[in-house]
């Protein structure tokens, strides 16, 4: 029987940030972390293409909520507690100073996600912090005054109090010993997926970006504005991801078949599209309408809805009206795709679900109903949009945890 004052099941990066916070606040307590696979903090390694998206530029909380389809109105307190400053602030206090790029994304100056491993686990070092891996958490038993818990290869841990920091599971069948400990779950569904589109002669276009356009799902009400990326699957970058995030529930249900409306030139609808063509046309009368681009838009994806428009190659711009122009502004303002299925990257895999709020003390991330028991990150019924997000949900839920333990 291995005992400690506080055990924390998982050492992703809410739970290694709260076990760092509880130790270095309470030298005299024994932290023990508990991971069941080999690996410490794995989605911190890959984030952000490896570089580690730590937090996010927007600092005041009312607008910082904005950004999480899932528990955005009981996280204001949260942020207010710790919210993006903080983060920045706790990471410089240990020698790692973060930069943000134009789009509010934050991550290391090294633009290495190792130097945010590194700067963990050497905190967990310097507070005594242990932590145990290949060791698989089977069940949970609440005593009168701690908890006791069984671990493959039949390893007993004991301990006062519990943090619970697993990150979210695909399937509901991963939280069914919370919910033997009396909590309710929302059932998981990914979030932050790219969308397959069954029509693949977009994708000979893989690798190019557009920086500002709406995506809508036709039927219902969303719709993200934003960079958009066309990849060997469909449609990615923040745009794409965003909406998946807000639609996450609304595309399940639809079992990933629907109808994905995008306009090219975003903000800009039909008749002003009508309008800058005659001047264009004016302007450039002799050019050839495949080849000259007037919208900013990259010369591949112009020459792509030119083809599909069913515009001649050798057409220019003084004889471009009628049908086929028409065709082209529905492809400007209104192209659209067929998706099926979705694509996640398992390292970097969101949920929408997990243990529902209502039950946590969100000021403290102590259950409702299990006394002495807490959560911490993703295992909660909490998600963001991409941008540093869900890491700022797991740093300040972490941290909350930490103090209140």
């Amino acid at each position: 029987m291995k005992k400690a004052d506080i055990i924390i099941i998982g050492a992703g990066a809410a739970g290694i940030f709260a076990a760092i916070n509880v130790a270095e606040a309470n030298p005299g307590k024994k932290v023990l972390v508990v991971e069941k696979s080999s690996k410490l903090l794995a989605k911190v390694k890959v984030s952000g293409g490896g570089r580690c998206n730590v937090t996010n530029t927007c600092k005041e909380p009312g607008e910082l909520i904005k950004n999480y389809p899932r528990g955005n109105k009981k996280l204001k307190k949260a942020f207010a507690e710790f919210g993006t400053t903080d983060t920045v602030n706790w990471f410089s206090e240990r020698g790692v100073e973060l930069h943000a790029e134009a789009d509010g994304r934050m991550f290391p100056i090294t633009n290495n996600s190792q130097t945010i491993i590194d700067c963990l686990l050497k905190a967990c070092d310097k507070y005594k912090v242990e932590i145990i891996t290949r060791a698989n958490i089977e069940t949970i038993e609440k005593l009168e005054s701690s908890f006791q818990l069984t671990a493959n290869a039949n390893q007993l841990f004991e301990c006062e109090k519990l943090l619970i920091s697993t990150g979210g599971s695909n399937k509901i069948e991963g939280y069914s010993w919370l919910e033997k400990l009396g909590h309710s779950i929302n059932p998981p569904v990914p979030s932050l997926f790219t969308f397959n589109l069954t029509d693949k002669s977009i994708t000979e276009l893989s690798g190019l970006s557009v920086p500002d356009a709406e995506v809508k799902i036709a039927g219902t009400k969303l719709s993200h504005r934003g960079p958009l990326l066309i990849t060997h699957w469909g449609l990615s970058g923040p745009a794409v991801l965003k909406l998946s995030a807000w639609g996450a529930r609304v595309l399940q249900e639809k079992e990933y078949q629907y109808t994905v409306l995008v306009n090219w030139i975003s903000g800009n609808k039909e008749p002003e599209v009508r309008k800058m063509r005659e001047e264009f046309q004016q302007e450039n009368p002799l050019k050839k309408v495949a080849g000259t681009p007037p919208f900013q838009l990259p010369k591949r994806l112009w020459e792509y809805l030119s083809a599909k428009s069913g515009i001649d190659p050798e057409l220019r711009w003084n004889n471009f009206s009628g049908k086929n122009f028409n065709k082209l502004v529905n492809s400007l303002v209104c192209d659209e795709y067929t998706a099926s299925g979705k694509t996640t990257f398992k390292e970097e895999f969101v949920t929408c679900g997990g243990v529902k709020l209502g039950e946590v003390n969100m000021e403290t991330l102590e259950s409702r109903i299990c006394p002495g028991l807490y959560f911490a990150g993703e295992v909660l019924d909490i998600d963001g949009v991409t941008g540093g997000f869900n890491f700022q949900a797991a740093w300040t839920t972490a941290y909350l945890a930490a103090k209140a333990m």
